[in-house]
């Protein structure tokens, strides 16, 4: 028989569960705020003391409401964060199991597709997959299935607030993590959001696809025109994110067309160049709408002394894509100091490397310019003059050429 003590227990729960079924939007909002204050941070057997072995009733309750009024917002960000409760506490396993059962995560989802849903709100339903993606490979797969890689990518692609974005980005690396089902899934979908035009997203999303790319185990050839494309961006840390990227994918089915996309960089092609609003400010009228282009031929270049100095045989193949004629070109791009020095620094590896190379090279430089390269390459830029410039635009060397003449 129940003692008195629980008799007065289970009947406060109950009459906290009349109040919730009687009450309006103003009282059940007061209820989760009381809730938030007295029940966050505990565990699930807490939880179940406090509501008499049935803190199940009140998550159907709370689940049931959210469904019924998700569209309309109200009280949503209370609503969540009281799941997030039961969802977080130790020992958790029962409230996830009621909270999948009855369409949570197809709620959550279809909350992160609202346009009219708030930017907090959606933070906190990532935060709410985010739990259920930690528990385990089916809970992946069950988010994974109700179409959660695109939900959740929209979101990265489209939400403002930094930490959010890093909950989404998180989010998508857990979903690969454990999860060889969908793990390609996911791989696509960071792909696809590449040319997304935000900083903070990209580089997010170079970030991850190099946690993923090593997952997978496999690249896609949609991955190259993106992945070169985000070479243009205009932030550091967005460049840093992609010759890593770059430097990794040398190892996989991919590296034939990095490589030649890499070396046709180093001569741009100036249609279609997007004009950033720092180009239309009058402040900036030096600035022409190249730089992107230029910027992108820089990085180029830098990626492609990366990729030699650490492989003879990325060398070799690169010779073969004729890279010494496009990086004398790049060297006499007077326009941008960063593009000269980075084909300066790649060429240099070359020359000293290989004696067909030297030869060439300084057959193609002239004598005073060749000495003045060996002596100090990275500064050479300074101490080039207009013609010089343009005998290095226009030259004609190929060595690739050379070394098949050699072979025969």
């Amino acid at each position: 028989m129940s003692t008195s003590k629980e008799q007065a227990a289970i009947s406060e729960v109950m009459a906290f569960l009349r109040e919730w079924d009687q009450g309006n939007k103003t009282v059940r909002s007061r209820m989760l705020t009381e809730f938030l204050k007295q029940h966050q941070g505990k565990t699930c057997p807490e939880l179940e003391l406090e509501f008499a072995q049935v803190a199940s009733l009140f998550l159907a309750r709370l689940t049931a409401w959210m469904r019924l009024t998700y569209m309309f917002g109200t009280c949503l960000g209370l609503q969540l964060k009281a799941v997030g409760v039961f969802l977080s506490a130790s020992s958790n396993h029962r409230y996830l199991v009621e909270f999948l059962e009855v369409g949570g995560v197809l709620t959550l989802m279809e909350i992160l597709g609202q346009s009219k849903t708030k930017e907090e709100d959606k933070a906190e339903a990532l935060h709410l997959l985010q739990i259920v993606s930690n528990a385990g490979r089916r809970y992946k797969e069950l988010i994974c299935e109700s179409y959660g890689v695109r939900a959740i990518a929209e979101c990265l692609a489209t939400l403002q607030n930094e930490t959010t974005q890093e909950t989404a980005q998180g989010l998508l690396e857990s979903l690969a993590h454990g999860n060889p089902k969908y793990q390609n899934q996911v791989y696509k979908g960071l792909i696809a959001l590449l040319p997304c035009t935000s900083p903070k997203t990209q580089q997010l999303v170079l970030y991850t696809l190099r946690i993923v790319q090593d997952i997978v185990k496999v690249s896609y050839p949609s991955i190259v025109e993106p992945l070169l494309n985000s070479l243009r961006s205009l932030h550091l840390e967005v460049q840093y994110e992609a010759l890593e990227l770059i430097i990794q994918l040398k190892d996989y089915e991919v590296r034939p067309a990095l490589l030649k996309g890499l070396v046709a960089l180093l001569k741009p092609v100036k249609e279609g160049v997007q004009k950033y609003k720092i180009l239309e400010d009058p402040e900036m009228m030096k600035m022409t709408e190249s730089l992107p282009l230029f910027v992108q031929q820089a990085a180029a270049a830098k990626a492609i002394r990366m990729l030699a100095q650490g492989s003879e045989e990325l060398s070799s193949e690169l010779l073969h894509l004729r890279v010494v004629h496009h990086l004398l070109y790049a060297m006499g791009n007077q326009n941008h100091a960063d593009t000269q020095r980075q084909a300066s620094l790649a060429l240099e590896h070359f020359v000293r490397t290989y004696p067909l190379v030297e030869e060439h090279v300084g057959r193609a430089m002239g004598k005073t310019l060749f000495q003045l390269f060996m002596s100090n390459a990275e500064m050479l830029y300074m101490k080039m003059d207009e013609i010089q410039a343009d005998i290095l635009h226009s030259n004609k060397v190929n060595v690739a050429e050379a070394l098949e003449n050699q072979k025969s």
